[in-house]
């Protein structure tokens, strides 16, 4: 005994002889809206045909899926990639040095580093002590950028549980940035080498 399929059931069988017209013809003349001869009786003006894959969603109530809200998006698309990226180069720049002359009488406040957290500028000198530890070895890349997160990660939950108020991206910041003085060892090292 088969159930008879109700109307807005979605079934898979050969279409129906009402429904063939829509299939037919090639991809270009169903993608353009046509005029029709008919008017909208509404409001008089003329009704466009749909292309065929809107006139199937249209009749199974699935239109929902093809509506498009462009409501803020020019906005979006409009930032720069920094700005979408939260990347503030002189603020990286800022905390570069503030651990590279930490020296109070300079007159930087080192306090940054631990009040405004950022992610970018850690990243960037934890992948240049990467690259300079590579040498031909690029699976130290990640074993470094491995090291720094789950490092800070330990720090983090040490922190917290001896009382410390501090939270995952101020670690991450800290130790990050606590890494340039190696980077310019590093980089100076080969230059101190052919030096008597």
């Amino acid at each position: 005994m088969e159930a008879d399929p109700q109307e807005d059931e979605f079934s898979f069988g050969p279409p129906m002889s009402q429904d063939s017209s829509m299939y037919s013809g090639s991809i270009e003349a169903q993608e353009e809206f046509m005029e029709s001869d008919r008017k909208d009786d509404s409001n008089g003006t003329p009704r466009y045909r749909f292309p065929f894959y809107s006139q199937i969603f249209n009749k199974k109530n699935y239109d929902w899926l093809l509506e498009v809200d462009e409501t803020g998006d020019d906005e979006d698309f409009k930032k720069p990639l920094l700005e979408e990226l939260d990347i503030d180069l002189q603020d990286i720049y800022y905390k570069v040095r503030c651990v590279v002359f930490p020296l109070p009488s300079l007159g930087f406040k080192r306090d940054v580093l631990r009040d405004s957290p950022d992610f970018w500028g850690p990243l960037l000198v934890v992948l240049l002590y990467a690259m300079l530890a590579l040498f031909g070895q690029f699976k130290v890349v990640s074993w470094i950028i491995t090291i720094w997160l789950l490092g800070s990660l330990i720090i983090f939950l040490l922190a917290r549980v001896l009382g410390g108020e501090v939270n995952y991206s101020q670690c991450l910041g800290v130790i990050g940035y606590s890494l340039i003085p190696l980077v310019l060892t590093a980089a100076a090292l080969p230059l101190v080498h052919y030096f008597p």
